[in-house]
């Protein structure tokens, strides 16, 4: 494996680089994420730098800009500092670095950065930690420390909060109060613009020689959207100077908190939070990191390569720092790492992320479903407004309750210029599906009746309303169909009974058969309430009528399963030169999408995920015959792709190849690639990884 940053063959806890490339700075941003599933941190230095993404995401906080659908808003600036030492602004572009060293603690969530600047003459040495807490999500405690032993310094230290921030390109944030609490709290509210959700930024310093606090008051000075200490610190040869912030984000939304109490509650917690020095508090959240997620899942793996381990920690690091624990929100596509996919939830969480939960924290898991029982209204409202009964599950998802939220355009067509429409809110209806996958699996796993009798029965019945409404009767086949979709090969779109699609569709219907013929017999209570509510009677006899004449593509005399009606008959082309390590979408240099639709090239695995997610339908030769067939035509230009294949080729054992494939999917975002990570890590693909070795 190929890493864009420095491992250790003794600590499969580290990850690090020992070069600072300002053109590669965000890359590493992301990797280096601090959270805790309420907060997210990227991890940009604390002064300035160019080509930087300075972002830091609160779970839910989704606002919208004029007619833009919703996205999460780029909150102010709580980890600056501006050092100006002897008169000299301090700036990694500026004298000579040396000794550079940034490194991820995996099992603490503790980042450090540590060099020496050598400018007019001094060597002056810098050390940075910082850590976004696991024991209290709403805090965040970073520390510098600077030492000089060949000359006396000046060091003038500006920070606090900057709210000068934003999404790219767009304000989302109305600037409220600034104001200082017993002359040492600086407090900054703002409220989204359209959402009106309020929040409350708080920090407090303290700076230190040595061990002795200083007494030192720092200036004060506010500006628009920002409010700062400005220190001024005269330190001797051989001292060190230690300074260290307490930082925490209260909203209206939190669930642990009145929405008219959040100024006095985080002024409250940030005077608790400084009562502790930085090392005590880090030893709190370590602990809770500790017990919530490392003695929960302990995965070793035997190897003399000390990266599979790595990636596999990672993975696990990453999971438990974007992942909510407040059921009105979810995971994002890029979880709280970057502005990618506006922060929105995909089928990526119920398919290759909550397999992890399910296993091994059950709550979270819950907590994960409970999201899509709580926006069953806005699935229905879907469903109605295109014509189809039940719950018809948005693709792309925002705050529970808001409905569909997948944008209408996307990004310029090679050939014409103009903006792509995008397709997928309205076609890639495969989600209700893997909705009802996932509940499925965590009931088979938990035997959460509960959650059954309270939730998920309801979301499995109005999925096959859905799906047994969308049904159309095609005469020649004398079979029910499913036109003009998109399966989760992306680059078909408007195409006919794809295999994933009708397949998925199919089950979902023979699960709700199966859940009223259960709940009838053994628990006619809950079946009462649930008739009453959706009016199951007269679905049960429409889907018993339909499910057994639903049309699902049959191996053809060659075994293949055709991806679709039209996918076999289309045009066959060399696709080697096009095979991506997981997102780069090299074929659109020389195909524009609707030339792609017309050609034997599949985006990621499609009938190869049916095969693999319903392994008892298909032999194991069919198996391999469709492995064979689509396995050379997927470009692997989404990242979700190479974990899917990594397992199924397990299964056949294709040994070298499984590992490769597993080796990809670690490579997606750890690997030298760049330009990948930018707007945020692949969840999905570092959910599969974790699958992959569970």
């Amino acid at each position: 494996m190929e890493y864009c940053v420095t491992t250790k063959n003794n600590d499969s806890w580290y990850i690090g680089t020992n070069n600072f490339d300002l053109f590669k700075a965000d890359k590493t941003e992301a990797i280096m994420f601090q959270g805790n599933g309420y907060l997210g941190i990227r991890a940009t230095a604390e002064e300035r730098n160019l080509n930087e993404r300075r972002d830091m995401f609160v779970s839910g906080t989704f606002d919208a800009f004029n007619d833009e659908v919703t996205e999460l808003p780029n909150l102010p600036d709580l980890l600056n500092m501006e050092i100006i030492i002897n008169q000299r602004a301090f700036s990694l572009s500026t004298g000579l670095i040396e000794n550079y060293h940034k490194h991820l603690n995996l099992k603490n969530g503790e980042l450090i950065r540590s060099f020496d600047w050598l400018i007019d003459g001094n060597r002056i040495s810098f050390k940075f930690s910082r850590f976004v807490s696991m024991n209290d999500v709403h805090l965040f405690v970073s520390k510098l420390e600077i030492t000089s032993n060949q000359s006396d310094l000046n060091i003038k230290l500006n920070s606090g909060i900057d709210g000068q921030y934003s999404n790219s390109g767009t304000q989302h944030l109305v600037e409220g109060d600034k104001r200082l609490f017993d002359g040492k709290i600086l407090q900054l509210q703002e409220k989204t613009q359209q959402t009106n959700i309020g929040f409350a930024f708080n920090v407090t310093q303290k700076a230190y020689i040595d061990e002795v606090l200083l007494k030192v008051k720092p200036d004060i000075r506010m500006d628009r959207r920002q409010i700062f200490d400005e220190y001024n610190v005269d330190m001797a040869k051989g001292k060190r100077f230690t300074f260290v912030k307490y930082a925490n984000v209260y909203t209206t939304i939190d669930s642990d908190v009145g929405s008219d109490t959040i100024s006095d509650i985080s002024i409250d917690a940030i005077k608790r939070a400084s009562l502790l020095n930085y090392g005590e508090l880090l030893n709190k959240s370590a602990n809770t990191w500790n017990i919530n997620v490392w003695q929960r899942s302990l995965i070793s793996i035997d190897s003399d390569d000390v990266k599979p381990q790595v990636a596999i920690n990672f993975a696990r690091y990453q999971l438990a720092a974007n992942t909510p624990k407040d059921s009105r929100m979810n995971i994002g596509a890029k979880g709280l790492t970057g502005e990618g996919y506006k922060g929105h939830t995909f089928w990526d969480t119920e398919i290759y992320m909550l397999p992890y939960f399910t296993f091994t924290m059950p709550e979270m898991a819950r907590n994960l479903l409970k999201y899509r029982y709580l926006g069953l209204d806005g699935a229905r409202k879907k469903a109605k407004a295109n014509g189809y009964w039940g719950a018809q599950f948005p693709w792309e998802s925002a705050w529970s309750t808001d409905g569909e939220m997948t944008p209408p355009w996307g990004s310029a067509d090679i050939v014409t210029g103009k903006p792509m429409r995008i397709l997928s809110g309205s076609l890639e209806q495969h989600i209700t599906s893997d909705v009802v996958i996932a509940v499925m699996q965590y009931l088979s796993i938990t035997k959460d009746e509960r959650f059954a009798e309270e939730m998920g029965y309801e979301i499995i019945l109005d999925a096959a309303k859905f799906w047994a409404s969308r049904l159309e009767w095609d005469l020649a086949r004398k079979k029910f169909v499913i036109d003009n979709v998109i399966g989760p090969d992306e680059y078909k779109e408007h195409i006919d009974n794809n295999a994933f699609t009708n397949y998925t569709a199919f089950w979902c219907i023979q699960k709700a058969i199966a859940v009223i013929d259960v709940l009838k017999n053994s628990n006619p209570e809950i079946y009462n309430g649930l008739n009453l509510k959706l009016k199951l009677d007269e679905s049960y006899q429409d889907w018993i009528s339909k499910v057994n004449l639903i049309f699902l593509p049959k191996p053809n005399e060659f075994d293949v399963i055709p991806e679709d009606d039209t996918y076999l008959q289309k045009k066959i082309i060399e696709t080697a030169q096009y095979q991506s390590d997981g997102g780069h979408a090299k074929i659109f240099k020389d195909y524009n999408l609707q030339q792609i639709n017309d050609l034997q090239v599949t985006k990621q695995a499609d009938v190869l995920l049916l095969v693999f997610l319903f392994e008892d339908l298909f032999s194991d030769d069919i198996k391999l015959v469709n492995w064979n067939y689509y396995e050379p035509k997927t470009t692997h230009d989404s990242s979700l792709s190479f974990s899917t294949h990594s397992i199924l080729a397990s299964d056949l054992n294709l040994a070298d190849t499984a590992y490769d494939y597993f080796e990809r999917a670690c490579e997606v975002d750890l690997g030298t690639g760049a330009g990948k990570s930018n707007q945020g890590l692949h969840m999905a693909s570092i959910g599969g990884v974790r699958v992959l070795d569970g």
